[in-house]
């Protein structure tokens, strides 16, 4: 995965708590607590490298003292992390998540001071071994298997660079990039190493490419319209059994990644048999029951993805691009207007009860 980290394994613990005061009944202080803080502009790999220990332990609380019979807190400690972050324990076990700025989560709690119910002895702070797991948010994440061209995609509707050429697997990290429109409007688009067949069970990249996916609001499949072949080793697969293969990986890395809006890029449109394949597989998606056979009855998905738009395009002559923003801008709009008339309605059936 290159320089790129999206899971990085830390040590936290909680401050031990201070000394009590037997003699005045005095109370220690609280250790100080390990927090998680979501930041801008933050990434594992500096988390990694500001701390190359990993470990991140807050401060013992003050002793109890004839000056001071109620000791101070010890000191927090404060890590900032990406936002998208999800905190899972040992086990795998989701215990929190941070997806804006400013959010925090209490990764270690300090130990209680001592006092008359712990005969004035301190208790040790909570101590555990968390992962931080990184998935990107983004408005739009582009779905393909390799070389169909996301990269050469996202950097003609983008300022991002990612490195393009003409081998599998071009793409080892994610690339975020974001749309400018003249109304000053911005989406972000994010570009994520390519499927292959198996990705659900982890092959090639697998989970590492999958996860991102479930934190973008909607998909835009971006299918090479000659068809898709990895290695000589592999079967040939036509645009149609291609995006029906990129559904099914979808569906069983998680079902409900195929009911999210969802796009669909016919690439590689400058090719000579571009137009004749476009007509063919046009023909296919108004209908896929009809043709449904030509795939083996494993590889065929429980559901088919429903297109809002289908857009032909070449990234080599820049057809299609301007269009293509137009229908992401408007697909985006359309969620978000969905999404609100959703919450007015919540609103006013709570209003409507309260009465």
């Amino acid at each position: 995965f290159g320089n790129f980290i999206d899971d990085l394994r830390v040590y936290v613990r909680g401050g031990t708590g201070g000394m009590g005061y037997p003699n005045l009944g005095g109370e220690g202080g609280r250790g100080g607590d390990v927090w998680f803080v979501a930041r801008e502009r933050t990434t594992l790999k500096s988390v990694k490298e500001k701390y190359p220990q990993k470990r991140f332990v807050a401060g013992t609380g003050a002793n109890s003292s004839v000056k001071a019979l109620k000791g101070e807190k010890g000191k927090d400690c404060e890590v900032h992390v990406p936002m998208g972050i999800s905190v899972l324990d040992d086990d795998g076990k989701q215990i929190g998540e941070l997806n804006a700025a400013g959010e925090r989560f209490l990764a270690a709690r300090g130990g209680l001071g001592g006092s008359l119910a712990t005969n004035f002895l301190p208790c040790k702070g909570q101590r555990r071994t968390v992962h931080l797991d990184l998935k990107l948010i983004a408005d739009v994440g582009l779905v393909g298997f390799p070389n169909a061209g996301k990269s050469s995609l996202l950097s003609k509707i983008s300022h991002a660079k990612p490195e393009t050429a003409n081998y599998a697997f071009t793409t080892i990290q994610p690339e975020l990039g974001k749309i400018l429109y003249a109304d000053y409007k911005q989406i972000s688009v994010a570009d994520l190493p390519g499927l292959i067949e198996g990705a659900h069970a982890n092959k090639g990249m697998g989970h590492k490419f999958l996860k991102h996916i479930e934190r973008t609001k909607q998909l835009l499949l971006v299918v090479d319209i000659s068809g898709f072949q990895l290695s000589i080793k592999t079967q040939f697969r036509t645009a149609f059994e291609t995006i029906l293969l990129l559904t099914k990986e979808l569906e069983l890395y998680k079902e409900e990644l195929v009911t999210k809006p969802a796009l669909l890029a016919i690439n590689k449109m400058d090719l000579s048999c571009a137009k004749d394949n476009l007509e063919e597989l046009m023909t296919q998606l108004r209908k896929p029951q009809d043709f449904l056979h030509l795939l083996e009855e494993e590889m065929i998905p429980a559901n088919t993805l429903e297109f809002r738009e289908v857009i032909p395009i070449s990234t080599y002559t820049g057809e299609g691009i301007e269009e293509l923003k137009t229908c992401i801008r408007k697909s985006i709009d359309e969620e978000a207007e969905q999404v609100n008339e959703e919450y007015r309605k919540k609103k006013l059936l709570l209003l409507r009860t309260s009465k």
